[in-house]
């Protein structure tokens, strides 16, 4: 009988350590003060699905006016970047202008908007064969940043 107790005991000890890890882990519920920033910049918006992003980050993603949205908050509310694809239609003329004579050749994969407290930057994911290259272009047309993401298939000639 005592054996059975300590086996019964010992189970249920394991199930409510699995379970507290579980939820632990499972938790996706943002700070209080990230929602309420939320809400304060997005107050039409009723359905954010949250993520943490980094130790001191959160990210929503939410649809607004149809369109998928992300927005990134420190952990004390502080907004740091909204981001939202765009259309290819909507990418302003000197833009695809830098684009088309800097990166000719690649095909753009993805076209967001990313806006900060800095501003606004057209952000790419370009490809051309192998190579993927993330590319952000200022407003004024300027590359503002580049960056490799994947070269399959290259040897080195030596």
């Amino acid at each position: 009988m005592i054996k059975k107790v300590k086996i019964l005991g010992a189970l249920l000890f394991s199930a409510a350590i699995a379970s507290g890890i579980f939820a632990f882990g499972m938790n996706n519920d943002a700070p209080q003060k990230v929602k309420e920033a939320f809400a304060k910049k997005f107050p039409t918006v009723k359905k954010v699905k949250w993520e943490k992003e980094n130790n001191t980050e959160w990210e929503g993603e939410f649809k607004m006016k149809g369109m998928e949205y992300s927005a990134n908050f420190l952990e004390d509310g502080t907004w740091q970047e909204t981001e939202h694809e765009i259309k290819k239609n909507a990418i302003p003329a000197n833009v695809k202008t830098t684009l088309d004579s800097k990166f000719m050749g690649y095909k753009i994969e993805e076209a967001e908007l990313s806006e900060t407290l800095e501003g606004s930057v057209y952000e790419f994911e370009l490809e051309n064969g192998e190579d993927e290259l993330e590319v952000a272009i200022g407003t004024n047309g300027k590359v503002v940043g580049k960056k490799m993401l994947k070269v399959e298939g290259k040897e080195d000639k030596d």
